[in-house]
């Protein structure tokens, strides 16, 4: 008997944009990925090698694992949906300079954006959470890491949950603590300006003029509709799906 699957060569949004291929054309077949993009934030949090060898004989001697992806509207994202301040980084990045320098460049161009910093008024209610007021950055995790930062660190990709962290404007020095304490992939727990909750289905309302990410692509324009689809992707070479504090 011939078993089909599809092995994925490349990053956060090479994986992306196959799977949204996927699930337009109802093909529900498993995925493998050999992590040769610039983060490879989803393929590190299951456990794949970035070593292609390494990655290939984990994959070939694994069966299929049913883990959650999340849904933004009518597209999918199976790392991290984010708005506001560094969410477009990526999109800006030039290619060939992530090609020289790799997840550098995304830094490099962060590092840019910082005069730009500025209160964005944005509105979230899900079940377990409602925010009215004004953020720098919102990410809604389906994986755990962000640019290799451990920012998810309660994410299980077989739960049922997305992780969101909301990051509330306040005092410039809160700020930079609360930045460093991320940088250094601390736990967030009572950080000042932030705001972490898990739940399966958000619901986002903001007038400002942001965009939204999905694994490192533009996303759809607000409102949105975040929710979480609990085992609707099938994988292989999965060694864990949750989060392991280093």
């Amino acid at each position: 008997m011939t078993v089909l699957n599809i092995l994925v060569a490349g990053g956060d949004g090479t994986v992306d944009s196959v799977v949204n291929h996927m699930k337009s054309l109802e093909i529900d077949l498993p995925i493998a990925v050999l992590p040769v993009g610039t983060a490879n934030d989803f393929a590190k949090f299951i456990g794949i090698p970035l070593n292609v060898e390494k990655a290939c004989e984990q994959i070939i001697n694994s069966d299929p694992v049913n883990i959650d992806i999340g849904k933004i509207n009518d597209k999918y994202f199976v790392n991290v949906a984010s708005t506001g301040l560094f969410t477009d980084v990526s999109q800006k990045t030039d290619v060939n300079l992530k090609n020289t320098i790799g997840k550098l460049a995304y830094y490099v161009k962060g590092i840019e954006q910082i005069p730009n910093l500025r209160k964005l008024k944005i509105k979230v209610t899900s079940d377990h959470m409602e925010f009215d007021g004004d953020m720098y950055l919102m990410l809604v995790f389906n994986g755990q890491t962000a640019g290799n930062f451990n920012l998810a660190y309660k994410a299980d990709l077989a739960d049922g949950m997305l992780d969101v962290i909301i990051i509330k404007t306040g005092m410039v020095k809160d700020i930079i603590a609360l930045f460093i304490k991320m940088l250094k992939s601390e736990h967030l727990e009572d950080a000042k300006g932030l705001i972490y909750f898990k739940t399966d289905k958000l619901y986002i309302e903001c007038s400002e003029d942001i965009v939204t990410d999905i694994d490192g692509e533009r996303g759809p324009d607000f409102p949105v509709t975040i929710e979480c689809i609990k085992g609707g992707l099938k994988v292989l070479g999965v060694k864990h799906t949750k989060s392991e504090k280093v």
